[in-house]
This record gives structure tokens, C-alpha cells and sequence, in this order.
């Protein structure tokens, strides 16, 4: 007959362990839950969402046939794309389940080491930088249209290019897309194909910049992934546009 030990009373529930989703550790890299067609669905129904949110703007400001939208249609559309490429992405991650914190961690926005991050910038824009003066000697200098000018004053300029574009493109991009090719393929080939959708959907502004733009996807698909965050990349973009709107405007 088994003895009852009166002192020792019952055994203690187990203490609850914080949910994995929330307290994602870079380790665990890639953060998102969801698949490659998922995440290529998801981008396109962003897109779409953009232009469907844009057509009354249009509608409203009544451009002429020949003519471009004015100036407060043009940063309004800007706006509303960039909205969509946040609002997307968070309601792919919502579905999922979870806290705030597990929603915003499987799109990347997690704590970051300064010195892993300083490191990845500082390769990310240098080897940026080298494909782009490679690229410049071998076939030309890449060339974009100014548009900053559609947008109105500077400051507006600003928010919508070096705040919202960088801080969208990302959120979409990286974490969801690049989240969602990486969980099928390794590290290189998921941010090769995230950078060809990245650099196609930028074709607008140039076609020449194209290569261009898609080995900056990669970089700042590899830079979220060895720095375990969303915001280094978002700090290189970031750069990269206020160094381009500030030479288009001098």
C-alpha cells in the first residue's frame, strides 16, 4: 500500500509557459505561420486593394484624358497603397491567433541586437553599393523618373517616401512575402524571389532600375533574416530613400 505524504499535498500545476508565437526568439527564424501561396495571394490582394481603394480618389479629382491626377490625388494614392501594404499583412498574421505581440512577431517586429544589426546594415549597403557601381560601369546607370514632385511640398515628400514607402514595403514585402517563400525554400533562393516580385512592381518608375531594385530586395530580405528583426531593413530603405528624394530635389 503506497503511503500518502500529508505535507507534500498535490502536485503543482505546471507553470504556464508564454505562448512560442509571442515571445519568438530570432533563432526560430523564419516568424511567419503561413505558406508561399499564402504570401504570394496575400501581396497581390494588397496590390489590388490598393488600386480598388485608389478609384474614387480618381473619380473624384477627374484628371483629363491626357492629363495626371493633381497633386493632393497623387500623394492621396501614394497613401492609400501604403496602407494597404500594411493593413494586408496584418490581417494575414491576425488570422492566425494571438496577442498583439504575436501578431506584429510573425511579420518580424521583434527586439534587435545593435552590434548583429550594425553589422548587417553596414554589409547590406555596402554590398548594395558595390552592385550598383558594378552595375553602373557594366551596362549604364540606372535610371527612375521623378515623381517626388506629384506629391507636393517636401515635407509631404518625406512622410510618403521616406517614412510610409519604407515602413510599408517591408511590412509586406519581407515580412510577409519573403516570411512565407522562406518557409519553402532556404534563405538565398527566398530572397532571390521576393526581390524579382520587389523589383517587377517597382518597373513603373524605370525599367533600367530594375535589376537594381531586385538585389535590393535581397539585401534587405537577408539583413531581416540575419539580424532577426524587420526594423534593420527598414532603417537601410529608409536611408536609401531620403538619399534619393534629397538628390532628386537638389
Amino acid at each position: 500500500m503506497t503511503e500518502f505524504d500529508a505535507t507534500s499535498g498535490p502536485p503543482a500545476p505546471p507553470m504556464p509557459t508564454p505562448d512560442s508565437v509571442v515571445d519568438l526568439d530570432p533563432g526560430t527564424f523564419p516568424y511567419a505561420t503561413w505558406g508561399m501561396a499564402t504570401a504570394v495571394i496575400a501581396t497581390l490582394i494588397a496590390l489590388v486593394a490598393g488600386i480598388f481603394l485608389s478609384l474614387p480618389v480618381l473619380v473624384i479629382d477627374n484628371p483629363p484624358d491626357d492629363g495626371d491626377p493633381s497633386v493632393w490625388a497623387t500623394a492621396t494614392l501614394q497613401f492609400l497603397t501604403g496602407a494597404s501594404f500594411i493593413f494586408v499583412p496584418f490581417f494575414v498574421s491576425l488570422n492566425y491567433g494571438g496577442a498583439f505581440r504575436a501578431i506584429t512577431g510573425r511579420l518580424g517586429f521583434h527586439r534587435f541586437k545593435v552590434s548583429q544589426a550594425v553589422k548587417w546594415i553596414g554589409i547590406g549597403i555596402g554590398s548594395y553599393l558595390a552592385f550598383l557601381i558594378i552595375y553602373s560601369q557594366l551596362i549604364g546607370t540606372p535610371e527612375q523618373d521623378d515623381f517626388t514632385g506629384d506629391f507636393g511640398p517636401i515635407w509631404i515628400q518625406a512622410l510618403l517616401i521616406v517614412v510610409l514607402a519604407p515602413i510599408s514595403e517591408e511590412v509586406c514585402f519581407r515580412g510577409l512575402l519573403f516570411g512565407g517563400i522562406r518557409n519553402r525554400f532556404p534563405m538565398w533562393p527566398a530572397a532571390l524571389l521576393a526581390g524579382i516580385v520587389f523589383g517587377l512592381l517597382h518597373a513603373t518608375t524605370g525599367w533600367s532600375a530594375v535589376p537594381v531594385l531586385i538585389f535590393f530586395g535581397m539585401v534587405l530580405a537577408i539583413v531581416y533574416e540575419k539580424t532577426g528583426s524587420i526594423w534593420p531593413p527598414i532603417m537601410i530603405h529608409l536611408l536609401n530613400n531620403a538619399v534619393a528624394l534629397t538628390s532628386l530635389n537638389s
